[in-house]
């Protein structure tokens, strides 16, 4: 909470984040640390947050995640949030994640299993760009 009894804006980044690790649990990702520090290793690099309405101590809040475009090295992520009770919106986020190459730290090519992934989960609201060739 803060001083004026709204839960704190930094908040809202891990009701985000905690959905986010979710959606990639429900396409199959294995998330724990090995993977995340190897073979599943995304950072990420831009977060907005876009605060509607305030949600306050004891809110019962619903936060909906998915993917809405994946380019070469980068993914976009959408988020809402909403107040179970009234479904008034409370907050809107948008974050970007780049896959990194676990050995170098660099970015790389977003690989095909991802993005079958998301496409079967997403269908075609998701703006996928696919590789010609895969390194």
């Amino acid at each position: 909470m803060d001083w004026q009894g709204v839960v704190h804006n930094a908040v809202y980044l891990l009701y985000f984040e905690v959905s986010r690790v979710e959606y990639f649990r429900e396409l199959g990702l294995r998330i724990d640390v090995g993977t995340i520090q190897h073979a599943n290793k995304m950072i990420l690099v831009r977060n907005e947050i876009n605060y509607r309405s305030p949600a306050r101590f004891d809110d019962l809040l619903d936060v909906y995640t998915r993917i809405s475009a994946i380019k070469n090295t980068s993914f976009v992520t959408e988020g809402l949030l909403f107040d179970h009770g009234s479904g008034r919106v409370v907050g809107e986020n948008v974050a970007v994640h780049v896959w990194l190459d676990p050995k170098t730290d660099r970015p790389v090519t977003i690989n095909n299993a991802f993005r079958k992934a998301v496409r079967r989960f997403e269908g075609t609201t998701a703006a996928i760009e696919w590789p010609t060739s895969l390194e």
